[in-house]
């Protein structure tokens, strides 16, 4: 098979990601569809902060409609980010690419299984999520049936209109309009976290392969052994800056959103205890499982990409270096030097994603939420 030859969106690692990013023409393609998309979403958030301010609903579902603000700002940013850098996602895509490519050419058994089993894992880690995503679309829509009073699946703020009227058709008109939107939302939401876990998996695959060539170093002839540490470096210092273009892309996000993860999941667990009927807080708890998920998933990865940079340099330390050369023991501890320093994903350029932030995180969350729920008692 010539891979040189594959399309980008077609590489089997991103799954169906690339694909749904180009037919809502975020990345490769700029056409009407990404307008159709996010124009309602931007209008519908602006309004719905506008709602909270005034509303007079009850507390519940005054509390749900903050929770759906927030969500709609992060996947609102989600898809202006995409489109505002474009440009540096598609060369980030590329290079992956390269890199991808070059790896599904070699001849090493052990390497193109690790490319299996990561391309295996990153499709199942999509489709899992994109259920999860078009769970909790179906429990948008869902939640006020199950209410005690006529309210939209989401909240807006309509000048002149009331659209809770009976003797009106606006209320299901609307009903219908964010019944549509929400799947369009989810294809904005959930793609994202598949591409940046798709990323990070990438990196921790590159890292598998490094600790594989290491570990295999007392296999070659002591005459090609420098020649492949000197091919280690490299290929770390490609490692190395993969991972500074992924913060580059996403570090800023990544501190938008744990700000956004730590006000929705307050806003879910202050839903649960005030949820007027036993269905509501099904549909309040599958919230919580997505976006904890999302969430969960993302600092996993993260932190196994962290753990595993690190593996690099005892996969060092484990060759038979002791056997080598002056000269390529040196070299061999050139990159254990460079390799003592994990590469992390960051948030905001400053706190390594890992599950150490996410617990912090998960801390103070259940600390706010104490204090909400002795305030409302």
């Amino acid at each position: 098979m010539d891979f040189k030859s594959m399309d980008t969106v077609d590489m089997p690692i991103f799954g169906s990601t690339l694909k749904l990013m180009k037919f809502w023409s975020y990345l490769f393609v700029h056409n009407w569809r990404r307008y159709v998309a996010m124009t309602p979403y931007i209008v519908i958030n602006c309004t719905q902060y506008v709602d909270i301010y005034l509303s007079t609903e009850s507390l519940d579902f005054i509390i749900r409609n903050v929770y759906l603000a927030v969500l709609f700002t992060n996947t609102v940013v989600r898809g202006v980010l995409l489109c505002v850098q474009r440009g540096s996602y598609e060369r980030f895509i590329e290079m992956v690419k390269i890199y991808y490519i070059q790896l599904l050419e070699s001849r090493d058994a052990h390497i193109l299984r690790l490319v299996d089993e990561t391309t295996r894992l990153s499709i199942n880690i999509g489709r899992i999520n994109l259920l999860m995503g078009t769970c909790t679309c179906i429990g948008f829509v869902t939640y006020p049936i199950f209410g005690s009073e006529r309210v939209l699946p989401y909240g807006m703020y309509l000048p002149s209109i009331d659209e809770y009227k009976y003797a009106t058709p606006y209320y299901e008109m609307f009903f219908v309009i964010q019944a549509i939107m929400a799947p369009m939302g989810c294809c904005m939401y959930i793609p994202y976290t598949n591409l940046v876990v798709t990323f990070t998996l990438f990196g921790i695959l590159m890292c598998r392969v490094l600790q594989h060539k290491l570990r295999s170093l007392e296999k070659l002839e002591k005459r090609l052994v420098r020649r492949e540490i000197i091919w280690c470096i490299k290929y770390h210092l490609k490692l190395a800056g993969l991972v500074d273009a992924m913060n580059a892309l996403n570090t800023h996000l990544h501190l938008v959103e744990f700000l956004c993860f730590g006000a929705m999941s307050c806003v879910l667990l202050f839903s649960l205890i005030i949820a007027q009927t036993i269905a509501q807080s099904v549909i309040v708890i599958a919230y919580m499982v997505m976006i904890f998920a999302n969430s969960f998933v993302l600092y996993s990865v993260a932190n196994e990409l962290y753990f595993q940079s690190f593996d690099i340099a005892i996969a060092a330390y484990e060759s038979n270096w002791m056997d080598f050369d002056i000269d390529t023991q040196k070299t061999l501890k050139f990159l254990i030097m460079r390799s003592q320093k994990p590469l992390a994903i960051l948030v905001g350029g400053t706190y390594p994603m890992n599950l150490k932030l996410l617990q912090s995180l998960l801390n103070a969350i259940y600390s706010f939420f104490t204090l909400l729920r002795r305030v409302y008692g």
